[in-house]
């Protein structure tokens, strides 16, 4: 679904966030679906059913029921479920699609693109369907990045990740200055050694080789922006040898500062 065009979804007229009913229940019907349906437990307790398979549910549980399911729900009358559902179809041939059930640990973004999508029409916002269309295919992109993530490898491992992201923001928001390891993994309140290892692993380079990279991105916009010269920009970002600043500049760009210059 990630080559999935917006303009192919069909947005079927079913969707809501509501708090069903104590007796509510969702029988299961002789025909299957006939599209697919994006249906998410914002609260509550209950049990779906999906081709003859039970989960037990809770906040944070996500299905997407394809053509040809065969669906069931109940849910605890004293717990009713809070739910999202959005029914719509694609307009043509897909091979990517996103696991029928997974448990949203982290909610924040997924929700409020959820709330979005009901808002667009709820208040018949100009363009409503158009943005419809690229909200729901961010949420199937959610999906697919949430089947395709790395197994949690313990609890605090969505602080841990925060950390390494906040560490390499601040590294590239202050390209100049001449960071210590030994610093940024106070700042991320880990070991050296284990904040290097983590950080080698999340960003996919060490944090030397990260430091580099956008110090010399950062180069590449000053002289090319900034109407600065080549001793400029080396000074401006802390390089104290401008042959050694153009040496490694070279090396990662394969062009010359004066060639950008």
């Amino acid at each position: 679904m990630l080559e999935l065009s917006p303009e192919r979804l069909g947005l079927l007229p079913a969707f809501a966030k509501i708090v069903c009913e104590p007796s509510w229940r969702w029988a299961r019907r002789e025909k299957p679906m006939a599209n697919f349906d994006l249906f998410y437990v914002w609260s509550g307790e209950g049990e779906v059913e999906v081709n003859g398979v039970h989960y037990k549910v809770s906040a944070g549980s996500c299905f997407l029921f394809r053509p040809g399911d065969y669906t069931s729900a109940t849910h605890h009358p004293q717990r009713p479920f809070v739910l999202t559902y959005i029914h719509f179809a694609v307009n043509e041939p897909v091979e990517l699609i996103p696991e029928r059930y997974r448990m949203l640990t982290d909610t924040v973004d997924f929700e409020y693109m959820l709330s979005r999508y009901v808002r667009l029409f709820l208040v018949q916002t100009y363009a409503a369907e158009e943005e419809a269309k690229l909200v729901l295919k961010a949420l199937l992109i959610q999906l697919l990045r949430a089947d395709n993530a790395a197994p949690i490898e313990k609890k605090g491992s969505n602080q841990l990740t925060e950390a390494i992201h906040e560490i390499a923001n601040y590294i590239r928001q202050n390209p100049s200055i001449a960071h210590r390891v030994e610093d940024l993994s106070t700042r991320a309140q880990l070991s050296p050694r284990y904040f290097s290892m983590k950080f080698k692993e999340m960003i996919g380079m060490s944090v030397q080789t990260y430091m580099i990279r956008t110090r010399i991105e950062r180069a590449q916009h000053l002289l090319m922006h900034a109407g600065m010269n080549v001793t400029e920009v080396a000074d401006a970002l802390g390089y104290r040898d401008i042959f050694f600043f153009s040496r490694q500049f070279k090396q990662y760009t394969g062009r010359s500062p004066s060639e950008i210059r």
